[in-house]
């Protein structure tokens, strides 16, 4: 029997109280300011420190990534575009109107993110419009990874207050 209670301690869905969330929780802002718009960051830093090449390669990164999203959202984008909202109201919901933990713990997660994927699509279509390239293309996604620092810094806040709070008092410190 305590095997048992082991494993279901391991993989409990108490968000809050349960350090796999925090890190799952930094892991994700860390990859989303890591990868702007699918580049990864060091590609923009070696670009920036000059040479054609790493310009060049960062270019068409760049172009290959934003004309992936443009494929997917001229396909299926309001499919997509439904499916999130219905998700992101359905855990908004079952989290603070039924008081489920668990999907407490995923809008916080996901509803950012979702601001973070609009901003990417609004930087993409920026980027296409004007049709940046070299320094101007490393300034764009400089301040794209700002705004994306500065979301999960006020995520990572907003959920940190909000488990602790649910923790003291509601959570599993309570009687």
């Amino acid at each position: 029997m305590d095997w048992y209670n082991t494993v279901f301690e391991l993989i409990d869905m108490r968000s809050f109280s349960n350090l796999w969330f925090w890190i799952a929780l930094a892991v994700v802002w860390s990859s989303a300011s890591h990868w702007i718009l699918g580049v990864p960051w060091d590609m923009v830093i070696r670009a920036r420190r000059g040479g054609a090449q790493p310009e060049a390669d960062l270019s068409d990164m760049v172009r290959i990534n934003i004309n992936r999203m443009f494929y997917v959202v001229a396909n299926s984008g309001l499919l997509l575009a439904g499916l999130v909202a219905f998700l992101l109201t359905a855990a908004l919901l079952l989290g603070f109107v039924y008081e489920v933990e668990f999907a407490q713990a995923l809008f916080l997660l996901g509803f950012p993110l979702s601001i973070v994927g609009m901003l990417s699509l609004h930087t993409a279509r920026v980027i296409r419009r004007d049709g940046l390239t070299g320094e101007a293309l490393c300034k764009r996604l400089a301040m794209h990874r700002l705004a994306v620092q500065a979301i999960g810094m006020a995520s990572i806040f907003v959920t940190a207050v909000w488990g602790m709070y649910h923790n003291m008092f509601t959570g599993p410190l309570t009687g």
